[in-house]
């Protein structure tokens, strides 16, 4: 266990070339934690189709016809559920691939990614402010939501670390 915790660590020194594997695959750890979240996220919409048809009909009744708000909901609750459901397993195959053969292009791929994240949990309270017809986003989940982007940024960087270490190594045994 305290191979992983070393290995998970970003400031951590890498010697060896299990220590750089270990630390490289940091980044498929990271990507399965987005996994776990997608899942947990698909499976509160299944749960809750309703609600959030409604809050979704609510926004746009302000504008006035409501069978059309009702079926614009309806098609967006779908439209969220099974674009969140491929977004999960888009993620968990590029995780596979990450951890078997960890590249720097999928770890700077997702360190973009969830700087974009972080960009939109920043945002989020802001836009609430601007548009105060439009159902918002509890803070409590904004914070967790930026916790969990922290803890997967630090993972990508140490997965990114390991994995040029991994390729020094790798050089300079074929050498």
């Amino acid at each position: 266990m305290s191979d992983w915790i070393k290995a998970i660590n970003p400031t951590s020194a890498i010697t060896t070339e299990a220590e750089a594997e270990r630390a490289a695959r940091a980044s498929a750890i990271s990507i399965f934690i987005g996994v776990a979240v997608g899942l947990v996220s698909v499976a509160w919409t299944l749960a809750n189709p309703g609600a959030i048809a409604e809050a979704a009909a609510a926004a746009s009744t302000t504008q006035g016809d409501t069978d059309a708000a009702a079926a614009g909901a309806a098609v967006a609750t779908q439209a969220a559920i099974w674009g969140g459901a491929a977004m999960v397993v888009i993620q968990l195959i590029l995780g596979v691939v990450q951890w078997r053969s960890p590249g720097k292009f999928i770890a700077i791929l997702f360190m973009v990614l969830i700087a974009l994240g972080l960009a939109s949990a920043a945002i989020t309270p802001l836009m609430a402010g601007l548009m105060p017809d439009v159902p918002t986003t509890p803070i409590w989940q904004i914070a967790l939501s930026v916790v969990i982007l922290v803890v997967q940024l630090v993972l990508h960087a140490a997965g990114l670390r390991g994995i040029s270490r991994l390729d020094r190594i790798q050089m300079e045994q074929a050498r």
